[in-house]
């Protein structure tokens, strides 16, 4: 097979590269990187896809579609910019190719829990920001003939968000969070994800919609102190009641908002959203029609991530 991969250059797209790549894979990485680090031999070619669908695109079997922004501050446009157009000239770049969308699990409604949502439970019509606007708009303009895969909180080896924003939050011997601690939450591990990914792209499946998860969900205050315990950090997870957490963090939006900030605050109300109620996926679907059989959520060997 012949595979092309976007956002090559960032966390997931490169896995999925490595991944293609050692099964012998012929596989074509595009990213915004003029160089994109190591993609275990794919070849690759700098593109931004916001700019305009790809000149002199090879021939491919399949796309997996990993480019795009995860960013949960910024302005609407750039968001929409790399997450909806950057989704429509991948698709006008490899037209006749399956097409695999990496989405989100937050196209599910963030002003509710989800307890075990399952795929018809999104796109809604509310979100809390641009992105799970963007991400929700860019689902919309994948034609019905594809696969669209949903994971959440995705963490390992590479990981730019998660990893990294636990381990800013922390002050001294504390790591303030909101909630109970005990909310459950889906999880996904890079790991995961990529077989996934490999699943959709070479399976016999050609379309659906699929979440993403490892294998059961974890308690937040289980999933903080390994991560915590992984890195070595003597630190715990201290909890602010949803309530109280979320006008503090309207507030401080607010703020950054007059003062025309680039960088986001340090929480947010989409933060909120995702760990202090229960964010849960319902994976059955992926298990039985794309043969998904994922690990349990782990955090060995975090030390060197």
């Amino acid at each position: 097979m012949k595979i092309a991969v976007t956002g090559a250059s960032g966390f997931v797209g490169g896995a999925v590269c490595r991944a293609l790549a050692a099964e012998g894979v012929t596989t074509f990485g595009y990213g915004r990187r003029p160089v994109p680090g190591d993609l275990g031999g794919a070849a690759y070619r700098s593109w931004d896809l916001a700019r305009g669908p790809l000149p002199d695109a090879p021939g491919v079997d399949a796309v997996i579609h990993c480019a795009g922004s995860a960013a949960d501050w910024g302005p609407a446009a750039g968001l929409f910019a790399a997450n909806l157009t950057g989704t429509r000239n991948a698709l006008a770049s490899f037209p006749g190719a399956r097409f695999v969308h990496v989405s989100t699990a937050s196209v599910y409604d963030p002003f509710r829990p989800s307890v075990m949502v399952t795929e018809d439970e999104a796109p809604v019509r509310r979100y809390l920001n641009a992105y799970g606007a963007s991400k929700a708009a860019a689902e919309r303009a994948v034609p019905r003939d594809a696969i669209i895969l949903r994971p959440h909180a995705v963490y390992g080896p590479g990981d730019t968000t998660l990893l990294p924003r636990v381990l800013a939050a922390v002050r001294g011997p504390v790591l303030p969070a909101a909630g109970t601690g005990r909310q459950r939450v889906s999880l996904t591990s890079i790991a995961n994800l990529v077989r996934a990914c490999v699943l959709a792209a070479t399976g016999p499946v050609a379309s659906g919609v699929f979440n993403i998860a490892d294998a059961a969900p974890v308690t937040i205050d289980d999933a903080l102190r390994g991560i915590l315990r992984e890195r070595g950090v003597r630190a715990r997870p201290v909890y602010v009641p949803a309530a109280a957490a979320r006008p503090l963090a309207a507030v401080a939006e607010g703020a950054f908002l007059l003062a025309r900030s680039t960088r986001p605050p340090r929480v947010t109300r989409y933060a909120i959203s995702h760990l202090a109620v229960e964010r849960t996926l319902d994976i059955t679907a992926a298990r039985e029609a794309l043969g998904y059989d994922p690990h349990e959520t782990a955090f060995t060997g975090a030390a060197s991530w």
